[in-house]
């Protein structure tokens, strides 16, 4: 399907820098409109980026070409490894895959996946296979947090702590460390997850790739593990803790720590998730490091979970088959986007690894707007 519009995401040279050989605009991992703001990250930093919606241009086209703000997540979060190693380009990402937003708290999630070291071309037999049998774990991918939104001379911003009404909301994370949180301790035991928080993300291992707010509740979507065609969501309940700490709390009156939802995307694993209304919007591709297919899905109701589920193919509705190129331009986030009546019915989608023809000048990136169609009638309705 092509796109219906498009839109240019212009970032501050300074900050698109993440390395010598790295840009934040090639690799997208999310995205979270906010009214006429566009919160963004890239999967291999510590920080999320805010855009600030322009009028559109003569063309008809919408533009975040304005006021390009970065916010580091150590200045809200007690995360556990500094932003960086030895080096500037050593980078402890906390791989954020998932924004969400509850009108108080800006949600967001890391991977929580391990990593298994690639191959260079010019390595020999002996030195490939040792990067191939080398897996580790980036301490600050186990990132489950929420942080204030407040406004600010009219613009969305984040702050660590906001009183209002002689209620504060702080910035907390899910209690943890380097090598794991609550959510890893919990699904260790667990007989569908926990075989495979050993394997890395990219191998069909475990992997955190969207998060979405459902009440009091959160639901995280998984690109991995796959089970048998069956991708999975998980529904947790956090509360605070001590300052700073967010805690994992029972999700009903039983006393139940973890709800598990699958859904049979014939094979294709979650790599974001949004809220429309009382529906989840699902953006389904591969689990392995492969270009496609990738595909959007509604499941109604589905943002109102009140048990655990598991939802055939045929009750799911597809809504786009999302266009992706060889080794470029992977869908990986999406958020609801006004059309051209102003009403929620285009869905922008943001890309890692861009392809060149994304690219306009030194900073700027270009996003896709889709048209999302209307629900079917179901038969019998």
């Amino acid at each position: 399907m092509h796109p219906s519009n498009i839109v240019l995401l212009e970032f501050h040279p300074e900050h698109d820098n993440l390395t010598r050989d790295k840009e934040l605009r090639d690799g997208l991992s999310v995205a979270l409109r906010m009214g006429k703001t566009l919160w963004l990250a890239n999967d291999e930093s510590v920080s999320i980026e805010r855009l600030t919606l322009a009028d559109k241009d003569s063309s008809g086209k919408s533009s975040f070409t304005r006021d390009h703000k970065q916010f580091a997540l150590h200045d809200f979060l007690d995360l556990p490894l500094p932003p960086h190693g030895e080096t500037e380009d050593d980078i402890n990402e906390a791989d954020i895959e998932g924004l969400a937003c509850d009108d108080k708290y800006m949600w967001l999630v890391g991977s929580h996946s391990l990593r298994r070291k690639q191959p260079k071309p010019d390595d020999g037999a002996k030195k490939a296979h040792k990067r191939l049998c080398s897996v580790g774990a980036d301490g600050n991918r186990y990132l489950l947090a929420r942080i204030p939104v407040a406004t600010e001379n009219g613009e969305t911003t984040l702050a660590k702590e906001v009183e209002h009404k002689g209620k504060r909301r702080s910035a907390a994370l899910l209690r943890g460390d380097e090598h794991g949180n609550e959510l890893t301790a919990l699904l260790k035991e667990d007989e569908h997850f926990g075989p495979f928080l050993s394997i890395p993300g990219k191998d069909n291992g475990f992997d955190i790739e969207g998060i979405a707010v459902a009440g009091k509740h959160l639901l995280l979507g998984l690109r991995g593990p796959v089970l048998r065609g069956w991708a999975a969501i998980l529904e947790v309940a956090v509360v605070d803790d001590e300052p700073g700490k967010l805690r994992l709390a029972p999700v009903d009156g039983e006393g139940q720590m973890l709800r598990k939802h699958f859904v049979d995307l014939h094979g294709l694993g979650i790599r974001d998730l949004c809220v429309q209304g009382k529906d989840l919007l699902i953006l389904a591709g591969p689990t392995m490091d492969l270009d496609g297919p990738v595909h959007v899905y509604r499941w109604a109701g589905g943002a109102q979970p009140d048990k655990e589920t598991v939802m055939p193919h045929e009750r799911l509705e597809r809504l786009l088959s999302l266009p992706y190129g060889e080794g470029v331009d992977h869908p990986e986030g999406m958020t609801l986007f006004p059309g051209p009546e102003g009403a929620e019915d285009g869905l922008m989608v943001v890309y890692d690894s861009a392809s060149p023809s994304r690219q306009i000048g030194d900073s700027i990136i270009v996003a896709d707007v889709f048209p999302l169609p209307r629900h079917r009638k179901r038969k019998g309705a």
